[in-house]
C-alpha cells in the first residue's frame, strides 16, 4: 500500500493501471505532427514552383514551424497550467487539423507560413507535454516502454512522410499530401477524445523552474549539443531533394524510393539508438552525430553518384534515429526533478535548431548551390559531436 502511494506521489498511477489506448493516441498525435512537419522536405521544389518562390524561400516553411515551436514548447504548459490536460491536448490537435486545411488552400507564401505557424504551436505544446502525460497514464515501471511507444510515432512518420509525400506530390500535386495529413489529424482528434481521460492540472509549471534549469551546467551542455547537432541535420535534410534533383539528377520516382530508404533507416535507427542510450546516452548522440558528419562530407564530395547518394541518405536516416531517444534520455537524467520543464526546454532547443538549420541551409543553397546543405551539416555536426564527446554525461549505468 505504501509502495503504491509512493508511486502516485511521484506522478505515476498505481502499479496495476496502464492506459495503453491513451498512450497509442499520443503516439498517433506525434505521428501526425511529425508527418506535417517533415512534408515540406519532400515537396520543396514543387511547392516553390507552384508558389513562384525560390527553394530557399520555400524552406522557410520549416523555419516558421520551428521558431514558433521553440516559443510554444516552454510556454504552452505555463499558459495552460490551470486547464484540464486532456482539453489542452485536444485543442493542440485541433490546431493541427486547421494547419493542414490552411496549407491545402494556401495560394501564396504568407498563407503557407501562417499554416506552419499554427503547426508550430501545436507541435511545441504537444511535445513538451507528452512525457508528463505518459507519466499519468502508466505506472512508473512502464514509463520507459510508454515513451518508446510514443516515439515510435516519430519513427513511423520518418518512414512514411518523405517518400509518400514525394510520391503523392508527383501524382496529384503537393497539396494532396497535406490533404492526407489533414485526414490523419482528424482521425487522431477522434481517437484522443475517446482514449484520453480527464486529467486535471497538477504540476502548475512556471517560469522560475525554467530559469532554475538553465542554471544547471549539464542541462546547458545538453541544449547546446542539441542546437549544433540538430541544426546540422536539418540543414542537410531540409534541402536533400534539391541535391538529388540538381546534383545527382534523379527522377522523382527514384527520389521517393531513396526517401523511403531514409525513413526505414530512421525506423531501425530509433531502436538501435534506444539500445545504445540505455547504456550511454552520450555514445548514442556521438555515434549518430559522427556518422552523419561523415555522410555529409561524402555527399559534398561524391553526391553526383546515384549509388553514393542513395546509400548515404539511407544511412543518414539510420543515424538520425539515435538523436530523439538519446537527447530525451540525457535531459531527463540531467533534471529528473523537473522532467516536464526540462522536456519543454529540450523541445524549444530542437525547434531553434531546426530553424537555424533551415535558415543556414537555405542561405547556403541559394548562394552556393544544392551542396550548401551538406557543407553546413558537416561543420555543425562535427562541432556538436565533439562537444558531446568531451562534456556529455559519463555515468555508468547497469
Amino acid at each position: 500500500m505504501h509502495s503504491a502511494s509512493s508511486v502516485e506521489s511521484r506522478g505515476f498511477p498505481s502499479p496495476d493501471s496502464a492506459n495503453w489506448i491513451g498512450i497509442a493516441s499520443l503516439a498517433l498525435g506525434v505521428f501526425g505532427l511529425v508527418t506535417a512537419e517533415f512534408l515540406p522536405a519532400s515537396l520543396l521544389t514543387a511547392m516553390a514552383t507552384d508558389l513562384g518562390i525560390s527553394d530557399g524561400a520555400a524552406g522557410q516553411a520549416v523555419t516558421a514551424t520551428a521558431i514558433v515551436g521553440a516559443i510554444a514548447a516552454p510556454t504552452i504548459p505555463v499558459v495552460t497550467r490551470n486547464f484540464d490536460r486532456k482539453r489542452v491536448i485536444i485543442a493542440l490537435t485541433l490546431l493541427l487539423v486547421l494547419s493542414n486545411v490552411l496549407a491545402v488552400t494556401a495560394a501564396n507564401l504568407p498563407v503557407l507560413l501562417v499554416s506552419r505557424v499554427m503547426l508550430g504551436v501545436a507541435l511545441g505544446g504537444f511535445w513538451s507535454m507528452a512525457a508528463a502525460l505518459a507519466m499519468r497514464l502508466v505506472p512508473e515501471k512502464l514509463f520507459a516502454r510508454a515513451m518508446s511507444a510514443i516515439l515510435t510515432g516519430v519513427s513511423v512518420a520518418t518512414v512514411c512522410a518523405a517518400p509518400i509525400g514525394a510520391y503523392m506530390g508527383n501524382l496529384w500535386g503537393w497539396r494532396s499530401a497535406f490533404v492526407a495529413a489533414g485526414v490523419l489529424s482528424v482521425i487522431t482528434l477522434a481517437v484522443q477524445v475517446v482514449a484520453i481521460p480527464k486529467l486535471p492540472p497538477r504540476d502548475h509549471p512556471n517560469l522560475k523552474v525554467l530559469f532554475e534549469l538553465l542554471g544547471r551546467g549539464d542541462v546547458r551542455v545538453a541544449l547546446l549539443a542539441v542546437l549544433l547537432v540538430i541544426s546540422g541535420h536539418f540543414a542537410g535534410f531540409t534541402y536533400i531533394r534539391p541535391l538529388m534533383e540538381n546534383v545527382t539528377h534523379l527522377s522523382v520516382n527514384t527520389i521517393s524510393a531513396i526517401l523511403l530508404g531514409y525513413g526505414v533507416g530512421g525506423f531501425l535507427g530509433n531502436f538501435v539508438g534506444g539500445f545504445i542510450a540505455e547504456r550511454s546516452e552520450r555514445y548514442a548522440v556521438v555515434c549518430g552525430g559522427a556518422l552523419i558528419a561523415v555522410l555529409a562530407v561524402t555527399l559534398w564530395v561524391a553526391g553526383s553518384s546515384a549509388v553514393v547518394a542513395a546509400v548515404a541518405i539511407t544511412l543518414w536516416g539510420f543515424a538520425f534515429g539515435a538523436f530523439p531517444v538519446g537527447f530525451q534520455t540525457w535531459i531527463v537524467r540531467a533534471a529528473p526533478d523537473h522532467a516536464e520543464g526540462a522536456g519543454g526546454l529540450l523541445v524549444a532547443a530542437f525547434q531553434v535548431a531546426i530553424a537555424s538549420g533551415a535558415i543556414g541551409g537555405g542561405v547556403m543553397v541559394d548562394h552556393v548551390g544544392a551542396l550548401g546543405g551538406p557543407i553546413f551539416a558537416a561543420i555543425a555536426l562535427t562541432l556538436g559531436t565533439l562537444l558531446t564527446l568531451r562534456y556529455g554525461p559519463r555515468a555508468v549505468r547497469a
